[in-house]
């Protein structure tokens, strides 16, 4: 029997949604501040996904000006209808809720329809059999909220000839629980000729929940399962492995089998440094309703899978290369500050004025941690000035990171290891070498992270076996994942000089 393991996106990759075209499969996610926004993946078996584009991949698209590190885009949802795709999410920090459309899934993806009247986040499509298009929300009590979470999930017509909401709006549910909190990522089914509405619930850490009602109309009433919730992990308790489990989404195989990828986060020494990210469960219908993962109720690290299987592979280095999907900025990227070579396969990262710990688009390239235990090895040439500096940093958020970075001095080179908590920055070490070029090298092992100096053949420890469980979403907040990534910054004034990036690799040791 074919065997699949959890979860199948590592790391960074937070509220999926998907859907189907014949025996393909397609999946989003969330993005927050960074650029490009909305990664599509691409999948034959739902468990082996290859990034294939981000959605939105233009400044016009995507304005993340002002957008602190967890706002930006929100929950994304992807459906297809009639030979088009459709993309909908919320840029909470400029312009809200809105879609956008393409034929090829790959891009290029039309510019945004942004809706008008249409409060909330969390947006989803639905699409009768009656060829209507229904647009589903969560937005906070009309009638005023009396605590914390008060919200509900409702419809509205949209018309994709015109791209506004017509007709009236419905609330459809305000969760399972009684004064339930923050009911989102809704999602409409049609099967067996119910409606069914599912949701998360309980707010997306410890508590997060997945529950579904149904109706025999789409605009209700909506009836809870009485076994709600139909997936959660809040009451195993604080010490098992996986937390947080929400924002659920369904899809059927041609054969008639059902799926649902969600959320989660893994937990490492009592922390959660990788964020929220993408898994899979089985899925059954009983008596009218869906039973997640039967025997079991839970995620599963290990489990059967009805698809056949690829072979799977742990990608190791990175193409430096404008056009690699996988690299991500900080909000817009200001684009002289990245000069690309393709003749050498390299990088030159221009210092700008912009720091790490600024709400705005510092010099950083990035890519998404997806272990606790690995390699991460930047081969540079540091011609940097004076008054600039730069190397690598495993980033949490703009007040919580750890750098290892290159400063010039008049005959050589200084190789810092710095903390920043809380946007204090502590220094955990230095190495001294003559010369511009070297590799910078983070190794992580768990919540210990020892940060490498490699020079003509000599590998020299900076710092060893840094505490990195201040990175993590319990301590520094928010929705975001860690990233991995090189930068560059002028302390004073505009700079000259550059960090030449020539390989990178990111080896996945566990």
């Amino acid at each position: 029997m074919n065997l699949y393991k959890n979860p199948i996106l590592e790391g960074f990759s937070p509220d999926p949604s998907v859907c189907a075209v014949g025996d393909d499969y397609y999946l989003v996610t969330s993005t927050f501040a960074y650029f490009p926004g909305v990664p599509i993946y691409h999948s034959k078996d739902l468990v082996n996904w290859t990034q294939i584009g981000n959605i939105l991949d233009r400044p016009e698209q995507l304005p993340l000006q002002n957008a602190e590190h967890s706002q930006g885009i929100f929950a994304p949802s992807i459906r297809y209808h009639d030979g088009i795709f459709y993309m909908t999410t919320t840029n909470v920090t400029n312009g809200g809720n809105f879609y956008v459309t393409a034929t090829d899934p790959a891009g290029p993806w039309s510019e945004p329809h942004y809706l008008e009247n249409a409060p909330g986040i969390d947006p989803s499509l639905f699409f009768d059999e009656d060829g209507k298009c229904y647009y589903v929300g969560t937005r906070p009590n009309p009638k005023g909220v009396t605590y914390n979470g008060d919200w509900e999930v409702w419809l509205q017509e949209l018309d994709l000839e015109t791209h506004q909401l017509v007709g009236v709006s419905t609330a459809l549910w305000k969760g399972a629980l009684r004064d339930a909190i923050w009911p989102e990522g809704p999602h409409i089914y049609k099967k067996d000729g119910y409606y069914y509405l599912m949701i998360a619930e309980g707010g997306t850490s410890f508590n997060h929940a997945i529950t579904i009602a149904r109706s025999e109309k789409v605009d209700g009433p909506y009836i809870g399962n009485k076994n709600n919730p139909i997936l959660t992990h809040r009451h195993l308790g604080k010490d098992f492995p996986v937390c947080n489990v929400g924002h659920g989404d369904l899809v059927e195989t041609p054969e008639g089998h059902w799926y649902m990828t969600c959320l989660a986060s893994r937990i490492f020494d009592g922390y959660s440094n990788l964020g929220r990210e993408t898994f899979l469960a089985e899925v059954k219908w009983e008596d009218g309703w869906p039973v997640v993962n039967p025997g079991e109720g839970r995620l599963l690290t290990e489990a059967p899978h009805l698809l056949p299987l690829l072979p799977t592979e742990k990608v190791s280095h990175f193409a430096i290369a404008k056009d690699n999907p996988a690299f991500l900025y900080l909000r817009n990227p200001i684009e002289e500050n990245y000069r690309w070579n393709e003749t050498d396969h390299s990088v030159s990262l221009i210092p700008s004025r912009v720091s790490l710990q600024d709400i705005d688009s510092p010099t950083y390239l990035g890519l998404r941690q997806k272990s606790m235990y690995y390699r991460f090895a930047v081969e540079i040439d540091a011609r940097l000035e004076a008054n600039s500096t730069g190397g690598i940093v495993l980033l949490q958020n703009n007040l919580y990171y750890i750098q290892l970075r290159v400063e010039k001095n008049q005959t050589d080179y200084q190789v810092l290891m710095e903390s920043v908590l809380d946007g204090e920055t502590t220094i955990l070490g230095q190495q001294t070498v003559p010369s511009s070029s070297m590799t910078l090298i983070f190794e992580g092992d768990g919540q210990q992270l020892t940060g490498k100096v490699l020079f003509d053949g000599d590998e020299l420890v900076v710092a060893d076996k840094v505490d990195a469980h201040y990175l993590s979403t319990e301590v520094a907040g928010g929705f975001v994942g860690c990233t991995l990534g090189v930068f560059a910054i002028s302390e004073d004034k505009p700079s000259e000089g550059y960090l030449k990036v020539n390989n990178i690799t990111h080896q996945i040791n566990r």
